[in-house]
């Protein structure tokens, strides 16, 4: 993967600061969502539920959060396998849960449940929904556990004690790993088996990058970067990957890197580095006008993908000026052209912005982008002192949910 910085401020140098906090990340228990990768137990955990369930014609996912942004992103990124179909149930909205339940052959799907907590209210809710629509279909609760897996906490979980009371099969996801870490975890591993996806080589390119990143000196500049500007007043992100099939890596950065970044710290102050997502060339028609001239108060991140898989030649035979211009091109110049256009317009307003250039979207390329940018995001917290990995806010909106339900 090759990246380029472009910074337009004075930058001081933070490289000990960055240094110093890697090396201590090295022997944080956080630091899983890289060691764990080597573990074959994770991703065989999922190849024995895939082999055991392969003639399922429908896969649904339960979960919310990093539950689910983290699956539909390696999904709708990766996905080979085009005759089965994947839902995923990642929201309590009534309506998109009816449409949702017309579409789906319960009787020939795999419903794969996923909470970490195993007490996600909405994810408790979506499934007793489905069992409910499973009981009504003619199954019965006994013979829940050959629809249902669930994914959980190893250690303390409800949703495991629920499982083993019902006999349903739960896949363990590594307590070190939070849930917006966890999509190379069982959580992504399940889905991805039945999108077609080679999650041997995601883990395999994973490993391998996120233990390189130690020494990078690309990844201290990124890091130091990001210090600078926040320092500086550049408190929003903007994720902007030239690629459809990537816009949901984009929802799953916003996740990632507001809910580990934005915080309140102890002296009662609160930081935080918003993340706005986007993708091309679609948002070059939408959002980019502000990037471009709005307030300098953003650092952008483009992702290019150097090789698409297919190209389609724009000749054409119309009698018009612009048509025939185009017709010497291929679609893939055309998208080329506009990220390249971008790139220029960005340094001419003095934009900062930094590209990540991919050879493919595949396994190996997708998986070096997740790692960097999980990687990128524990470092950046540590350094700004604060818990990349907890989110006290979250929680306390949870409890706050709770206490208007009991009083209904």
């Amino acid at each position: 993967m090759k990246i380029s910085i472009n910074s337009f401020i004075q930058e001081q140098d933070k490289s000990e600061q960055v240094s110093t906090e890697i090396e201590k990340f090295q022997t944080n228990p956080r630091f899983e969502f890289v060691t764990k990768l080597s573990e074959e137990y994770y991703p065989q955990q999922c190849v024995d539920i895939f082999n055991k369930y392969s003639d399922r014609r429908d896969f649904i996912q339960v979960g919310i959060g990093g539950s689910a942004l983290g699956p539909e992103m390696l999904v709708s990124a990766l996905k080979k396998d085009m005759k089965r179909r994947i839902y995923f149930f990642n929201n309590i909205d009534p309506d998109d849960t009816n449409q949702l339940l017309e579409s789906i052959d319960l009787k020939n799907s795999l419903i794969y449940v996923v909470s970490k907590s195993g007490g996600t209210a909405e994810t408790l809710a979506s499934f007793a929904i489905l069992a409910n629509e499973l009981v009504k279909s003619g199954i019965k609760e006994e013979e829940f556990k050959n629809y249902f897996v669930f994914a959980s906490d190893p250690e303390t979980s409800q949703l495991r004690e629920l499982g083993d009371e019902l006999g349903i099969t739960t896949l363990d996801i590594p307590t070190n790993i939070g849930g917006r870490f966890s999509v190379l975890t069982p959580v992504g591993l399940l889905p991805a088996l039945f999108a077609g996806i080679d999650i041997h080589a995601l883990c395999k390119s994973g490993l391998e990058y996120g233990h390189s990143l130690k020494e990078s000196q690309e990844f201290k500049e990124v890091t130091n970067t990001f210090l600078n500007h926040q320092e500086q007043g550049y408190d929003q992100t903007v994720i902007m990957p030239y690629s459809s099939k990537m816009k949901n890596f984009a929802y799953w950065f916003v996740q990632l890197w507001a809910e580990s970044l934005g915080k309140k710290k102890e002296d009662g102050s609160r930081i935080g580095l918003t993340p706005i997502p986007s993708y091309g060339a679609t948002d070059q028609h939408s959002q980019m006008q502000l990037f471009m001239e709005g307030p300098l108060n953003k650092v952008m991140l483009l992702i290019h993908v150097k090789e698409f898989e297919n190209d389609f030649r724009l000749s054409n035979s119309f009698n018009h000026p612009k048509l025939q211009k185009l017709g010497k091109y291929t679609l893939k110049n055309l998208m080329d052209s506009e990220f390249y256009g971008t790139q220029k317009a960005l340094e001419e307003q003095k934009v900062p912005h930094i590209t990540f250039e991919i050879e493919k979207l595949n396994e190996q390329g997708l998986a070096k982008l997740i790692v960097f940018f999980e990687y990128l995001t524990a470092i950046t917290g540590y350094c700004l002192n604060i818990d990349p990995f907890n989110q006290p806010g979250v929680e306390a909106g949870k409890i706050y949910s709770f206490e208007w339900l009991d009083n209904l």
